[in-house]
């Protein structure tokens, strides 16, 4: 069950990130929740364990992160759409 709630958490960090910066993450639901994984990985680094935890996520830097992969995967997709 703590699975089911890390997936769901991840996935609400990234709907945030998504929102906050005013882009849509790639890939919907799931983009989302790779977001906030991959923004809790990267926050955590960066900032160190600050803020309130829920489910082992340290939402500040959780958020922030996801803030940062949602801006690189807009970049990204953005200039590789024309290529393909």
């Amino acid at each position: 069950m703590e699975l089911i709630w890390m997936i769901i958490v991840g996935g609400i960090i990234g709907w945030l990130g998504s929102i906050l910066i005013g882009r849509d993450m790639p890939g919907g639901i799931l983009g989302n929740i790779i977001a906030g994984f991959l923004g809790a990985w990267l926050g955590s680094e960066v900032l160190g364990p600050i803020g309130p935890v829920i489910e082992g996520f340290h939402i500040v830097p959780a958020l922030l992160g996801a803030i940062i992969i949602v801006f690189i995967a807009g970049l990204v997709l953005r200039n590789s759409r024309g290529r393909f």
